[in-house]
């Protein structure tokens, strides 16, 4: 009986006692799993489901938009286009969206002159701080500012209404009875997202430029004419064009992926907050890819150039 126990359960030591494998029994067998391999993979998975996840939820807020201008504009033609509807929304997004501009603008347009003026200063060029500080608000600053308000006020805004009316089944109530959600419910918002958002960036341009003017005249001893002149030297009509087509191209992103993520919500409460929360990350990181692809568009075919 132990002759037994020993020949089945004997096990093979090597020098220092530490216990060996055949070679033929490890020969097929992969290199070993470690901790650090494990997480790596877990993380390139996790990021590509994300990327991909993130991607497809674009695709059909996009697609909801391509269908919802094609709906507007039949409305339109068709003189059904809900007005009051549309001015209600464009009443709400200002409600929400107007004091907030007006304390983004003024701090941008300070910082702008103030950051400006320190380096054109010791260049000795303290006349252009009028082009440059102006230029940087109209290009840059209101066009990206009205796309944050938008896409965190107005957003949000969105998606929470929409989500709720989702969770509410108030949707699906509304599909049963024959009526199209998307034109009942998204048109109306795309309008007037359309019609706040220039609306905000003129707003957001004045207040910027002009606070951007004070701090120069008082802070910085540049005087009133030359601030001026720099300015109308290098300003253009298209720039300030380019920046009000801007803010309508983010605006448009910004509403059709907050009307998408609302529509999507499920889950109860914890959806309609997941839904707000993803409309709000994914209309600015959205926005900041399309303003880098845009810019650049911008810089080749409308150069800076003096007016």
């Amino acid at each position: 009986m132990s002759g037994m126990w020993s020949t089945s359960c004997s096990v093979p030591f090597g020098i220092n006692g530490e216990a060996t494998v055949d070679s033929d029994e490890t020969e097929g067998a992969g290199p070993p799993l470690t901790v650090k391999s494990t997480a790596t993979q877990a993380l390139r998975q996790n990021f590509a489901g994300t990327v991909l996840s993130s991607t497809a939820t674009l695709g059909r807020a996009l697609r909801m938009g391509t269908e919802a201008v094609v709906l507007g504009v039949r409305d339109a033609v068709g003189l059904r286009f809900q007005v009051h509807e549309t001015l209600t929304q464009a009443w709400f997004l200002i409600r929400v969206t107007a004091l907030p501009s007006v304390l983004m603008a003024i701090p941008f347009g300070v910082i702008v002159s103030a950051q400006v003026g320190n380096i054109v200063s010791q260049l000795g060029a303290d006349s252009m701080i009028g082009a440059a500080g102006g230029m940087g608000v109209i290009k840059q600053g209101a066009p990206m500012a009205t796309a944050m308000l938008l896409g965190g006020a107005g957003a949000a805004a969105i998606a929470a209404d929409l989500g709720a009316r989702t969770i509410r089944e108030e949707v699906d109530a509304m599909r049963v009875m024959g009526v199209d959600p998307v034109q009942r419910l998204v048109v109306p918002r795309i309008a007037a997202m359309m019609l706040v958002a220039p609306l905000l960036n003129i707003a957001i341009i004045f207040i910027g430029v002009v606070s951007g003017f004070t701090v120069a005249v008082t802070a910085l001893g540049v005087t009133p004419g030359s601030y001026w002149d720099s300015f109308g030297a290098f300003a253009a009509p298209i720039d300030v064009w380019v920046s009000l087509v801007k803010s309508m191209i983010f605006g448009f992103i910004v509403v059709v992926i907050a009307c998408q993520r609302g529509l999507e919500a499920k889950g109860g409460p914890r959806g309609v907050a997941d839904g707000v929360n993803a409309a709000v990350v994914m209309s600015v990181a959205a926005v900041a890819v399309l303003n880098t692809a845009i810019t650049q568009v911008v810089t080749m075919f409308v150069p800076l150039r003096i007016a």
